[in-house]
């Protein structure tokens, strides 16, 4: 039985930022997906990483971030410059389906997101709708607390917080990496491909009627 629904919040409650990173890519003449790439090489330890646990400050971000994309993809993207791109749209369907699973089950949010201070933030994953974030029983940032997703951690520390059991919740990610421990330790998982596809897998794994 299902007591407890995870979500992400960029990428499932919002718009993927990819899109935005390709766009800017191509206008810059940089290497496509150079971005993500930066983003998933040594994903634990690299400069996002560190940033999303507030461990680096903003300059430091810039600089590690052009560093690491240069070594990569062979163009320097500054930090600075991406942070922007995260800004994604409140996807209207899926705040409704929330609505509605608040309404018969615990709610949660685990987000990485940036430090309240740095510069782009309040365009990206740290701009949160009061009404929709108001929906989450609990919600869990990095960069407040220092840990980050897909540190096994973070994920304890939410079922802890609701009071359920692992096994009894659905997780929502946009990123298989961060599904990876929410399964492991037990979780239904879905990865959000599109709100459409999400809201029919949320359906059969708890049984509600989201549209």
């Amino acid at each position: 039985m299902i007591e407890a629904v995870i979500f992400d919040f960029g990428g499932v409650l919002t718009t993927s930022p990819f899109e935005a990173f390709a766009r800017f890519e191509q206008e810059r003449g940089y290497p496509a997906d150079i971005i993500r790439t930066t983003n998933a090489a040594n994903h634990l330890e690299n400069a996002w990483a560190k940033f999303e646990r507030a461990e680096i400050d903003l300059d430091t971000f810039d600089r590690l971030f052009a560093e690491e994309s240069l070594a990569l993809g062979g163009a320097a993207v500054r930090g600075r410059e991406v942070l922007p791109l995260l800004a994604g749209d409140l996807r209207p369907e899926m705040v409704e389906a929330l609505k509605r699973i608040k309404a018969r089950f615990k709610t949660g949010c685990i987000t990485n997101n940036l430090p309240a201070n740095a510069i782009g933030s309040q365009a990206g994953r740290t701009l949160y709708v009061t009404e929709v974030m108001a929906l989450f029983d609990h919600v869990i940032e990095s960069a407040k607390i220092g840990l980050r997703k897909p540190d096994p951690r973070i994920y304890e520390m939410m079922v802890e917080t609701l009071g359920v059991d692992a096994k009894a919740c659905v997780y929502l990610d946009d990123l298989g990496v961060n599904l990876k421990p929410a399964r492991e330790l037990g979780m239904t998982t879905i990865k959000v491909v599109s709100a459409a596809q999400a809201i029919v897998e949320l359906e059969a794994a708890t049984g509600l009627s989201l549209t």
